[in-house]
């Protein structure tokens, strides 16, 4: 049977006549010269502006960028970097010198970059040696002796897990996995949920929205608001939870119901004023304000003596 073989052209199976036939026929051969001919015309009418770039000695940004193969953009970057000279002879005429191209070459030779890698900071050798002092000396004393699994730090501080693998990826809790278990350090777990705030000896607790219902203040400021003035806060579960008896003390709900103050509104009735005036008379008689939430309360013995100065007065 005799030997077939693919043209190179069209990829048809024919037999050869001798050892070096490629193509099946006459056509396909003429076809594939013409094609080499294309071939080298387009790489000479490509090559040919770089043949003549090299022969020029001041070039353009455009012609700079087109015999270093990147874009104009790149040369200007180059150029207002510094790292390559440019002289400018008009508002819109710029050139650049070729030798000035292949110093930029000779000044800049390729080192290999590592990725992830970093530059080594020079240090000498007395801080070398006290340094490997110190990272001894902690490596002795902070071994980590003791470790809590995942499950306790979860069922102690009443966390979720996710919450417990950011908490320990933020804070660079020491942490290590045997038989499929995370395992992380006592010690750094306990310094870092653990507050200064005996949270045992709080009873009651509230949610946000709680607070925002019984002390009148907006949910979407109830952390800020808490975090301001230091009250203890605890997280179960993803749920936060604050201080009952420590919003009672700031706020004091307990003057509202109290005989000795009058709100705003209550002088308002009494005396026939308007909030304007009994700002004014607040300020002016320095008569004692308590904040308590968004209300206002005023000690009831001193409206009364200033209300009754005003009546003496003729007002």
């Amino acid at each position: 049977m005799p030997k077939t073989r693919k043209c190179a052209l069209c990829g048809r199976e024919f037999v050869p006549n001798s050892g070096t036939q490629k193509y099946c026929s006459e056509e396909c051969a003429e076809q594939a010269k013409e094609v080499k001919k294309k071939r080298q015309r387009d790489f000479l009418r490509a090559f040919e502006p770089v043949m003549e770039l090299q022969q020029q000695e001041y070039l353009t940004f455009s012609k700079a960028a087109i015999l270093l193969g990147c874009t104009r953009q790149y040369v200007y970057k180059l150029v207002e970097q510094g790292r390559l000279p440019a002289s400018r002879l008009s508002s819109r005429m710029a050139l650049v010198r070729r030798s000035d191209i292949e110093r930029m070459f000779d000044a800049n030779p390729y080192n290999r970059v590592i990725p992830c890698s970093k530059p080594k900071k020079t240090t000498p050798k007395k801080q070398r040696t006290s340094l490997r002092k110190n990272t001894n000396d902690v490596q002795s004393t902070d071994e980590v002796l003791e470790y809590y699994s995942g499950e306790e730090v979860m069922q102690t501080y009443k966390v979720k897990q996710s919450w417990l693998y950011a908490s320990a990826k933020r804070h660079q809790i020491p942490m290590c996995r045997i038989a499929g278990r995370n395992y992380y350090s006592k010690k750094h777990i306990d310094a870092v949920f653990c507050t200064s705030v005996d949270l045992d000896a709080i009873v009651d607790w509230l949610t946000p929205q709680e607070v925002a219902d019984r002390y009148g203040i907006n949910l979407t400021a109830v952390r800020s608001y808490a975090h301001r003035h230091k009250i203890p806060s605890k997280r179960e579960y993803g749920q936060t939870f604050y201080s009952q008896s420590h919003f009672d003390e700031l706020r004091r709900t307990d003057l509202l119901a109290d005989e000795n103050y009058y709100t705003v509104e209550q002088v308002q009735e009494l005396y026939g004023l308007t909030k304007a005036n009994i700002c004014h008379i607040v300020k002016v008689k320095h008569i004692e304000k308590t904040k308590v939430g968004r209300i206002n309360l005023l000690l009831r013995s001193d409206v009364e003596r200033v209300m009754a100065e005003r009546k003496t007065a003729g007002f």
